[in-house]
């Protein structure tokens, strides 16, 4: 089992796109999307590339509305859970969420076995206990070189995946 994490993608269509299409090269199973779409045309990105995403919302996501009746009108492809979105992938709990401080309070619960967040637009990784926390940087490509991560569950190897 394979799945790509992301965040921070402040209506950067191409990036977006590009970064779609390396998942689906790579047989992801689904994304988790930690927040900061901004517009809801993203949505209509994440639903043609038929790949299910689990998201949360950013602090840049105005349009809350128009967010949510877009994931509600996607035939099952967007989840959008809110601030905070929980799921078990195989076995391993996941948490996410935008911000890094609500991660971090997530990670010392010691309940999650992974805690994906956003927001800094900088790739992280660390270890709190047993839980993971990874930020996979932005998709965006303001503040430094765009990407996303792959987990790969069977291997248990996490891979940055630099968007060009």
């Amino acid at each position: 089992m394979k799945f790509a994490v992301m965040s921070d993608s402040h209506d950067n269509i191409w990036n977006l796109r590009k970064a779609l299409e390396g998942i689906s090269v790579a047989h992801c199973d689904l994304i988790i999307h930690c927040g900061d779409f901004v517009a809801p045309f993203m949505f209509d990105e994440l639903v043609r590339a038929g790949i299910p995403v689990h998201c949360v919302f950013g602090n840049n996501d105005g349009d809350r509305f128009l967010l949510t009746k877009k994931a509600a009108g996607s035939n099952g492809v967007i989840t959008l859970y809110g601030a905070i979105g929980e799921i078990e992938i195989s076995g391993i709990r996941l948490a996410f969420v935008h911000e890094e401080e609500v991660a971090q309070g997530l990670a010392a619960l010691g309940k999650y076995d992974m805690v994906c967040f956003g927001h800094t637009h900088k790739h992280f990784r660390d270890k709190k206990g047993s839980t993971v926390l990874l930020n996979p940087g932005e998709v965006m490509g303001k503040d430094g070189s765009p990407g996303f991560c792959i987990v790969n569950l069977e291997k248990h190897i996490i891979q940055r995946v630099p968007i060009k």
